[in-house]
């Protein structure tokens, strides 16, 4: 696996541009919606338990972003038992955190999905094994356990082995990686930003591991974007529009003040009740800024490119994921920011 080098975030070079951006903080914060303009309710389901995955949506909620841009947002629970796809067929959400996998699986099976915001660029998955277990590709992934996590999160590595044509032994991943840690699957998935530094938490050196990022196997999959249903975006498109870019805000505020969205997400967590550690937070956070950044400053922040929608969407169908997609000005709604 290539070395990922995260962004240095830029400080302010003197107190009086500080001072500036201070000011246009206090301003930004103090104007509510415009007035006799109602607020509109909406909600929005996370792929997971709050965490720095999704710092931008709470920074957002915390910071008045949503209230400025006429949006009484919910952030609904999320996690295990709580399906973001069901909540938005069923209506108890309005928008949800995505893979472009997931929608793109639900769209060619019926559901409308369509995408306003893509957050994560790049895939950050990996598959993690022990040097000592003498698996160093794919291809020696035939026939060994291999743990996957359920539902829509097993298409990017099921497309990966079908493509190659490996057949591994499946064994189900819970929300930990403690049965990789104890040998009882030879090899682990694993998200960058999140159980690869929980594994080097443990105690084991990045020496003692074998990783193979998907992104590096041709497999680039785009992951976090922000949908909603086609029927919700033709009813509504300013409120589509108006939550795109509030989150896009937010996701900008924190990246720029990490230390107070860190203690945003970590408020947010304990209310829910998880277990917060601050410096696994900080390293999802720094690594979800070099995710989500376009790598060209000429780029649109939180377009999903018709490229890498064009591959995914043709990878899947060749592997029998899916039978067929929509063209891209079709499924993406972001596209219409870089006209």
């Amino acid at each position: 696996m290539g070395t990922f080098k995260p962004n240095k975030r830029k400080r302010f070079p003197c107190i009086a541009q500080a001072a500036v951006m201070i000011l246009l903080a206090v301003s930004l914060v103090a104007i509510p919606a415009a007035a006799g303009t109602a607020m509109k309710a909406a909600s929005l389901m996370p792929l997971w338990s709050p965490q720095a995955q999704f710092a931008g949506y709470y920074v957002a909620l915390d910071k008045g972003i949503y209230a400025r841009h006429g949006i009484d947002l919910k952030i609904l629970k999320a996690g295990p038992g709580h399906s973001p796809v069901q909540a938005l067929q069923n209506g108890s959400a309005d928008f949800a955190i995505l893979w472009l996998t997931t929608a793109l699986q639900y769209r060619s099976n019926g559901t409308k999905l369509v995408n306003l915001a893509q957050m994560i660029q790049r895939s950050s998955m990996m598959l993690i094994s022990k040097k000592n277990s003498g698996i160093k590709t794919v291809a020696d992934m035939n026939g060994r356990k291999v743990g996957l996590w359920g539902g829509d999160l097993s298409i990017p590595p099921r497309a990966l082995f079908a493509r190659q044509g490996v057949t591994v032994r499946e064994v189900p991943q819970a929300g930990t990686i403690n049965l990789f840690l104890r040998g009882g699957i030879d090899v682990a998935s694993a998200m960058w930003y999140n159980e690869y530094h929980t594994i080097l938490n443990s105690g084991v050196d990045p020496e003692e591991l074998n990783v193979i990022s998907l992104d590096e196997q041709g497999m680039n999959i785009p992951e976090d974007g922000i949908y909603a249903l086609e029927k919700t975006v033709l009813k509504d498109p300013a409120l589509a529009n108006a939550f795109a870019a509030a989150s896009l805000e937010g996701w900008r505020y924190a990246f720029a003040h990490p230390d107070e969205a860190l203690d945003i997400v970590i408020k947010y967590m304990r209310k829910a009740q998880i277990p917060a550690n601050r410096m696994h937070q900080k390293w999802m956070l720094d690594r979800m800024h070099d995710l989500s950044m376009p790598g060209n400053v000429r780029e649109t922040p939180g377009l999903l490119k018709e490229v890498d929608y064009e591959a995914v969407g043709s990878a899947l169908r060749k592997s029998g994921l899916i039978r067929n997609y929509p063209d891209y000005a079709a499924f993406s709604r972001s596209s219409n920011r870089a006209k």
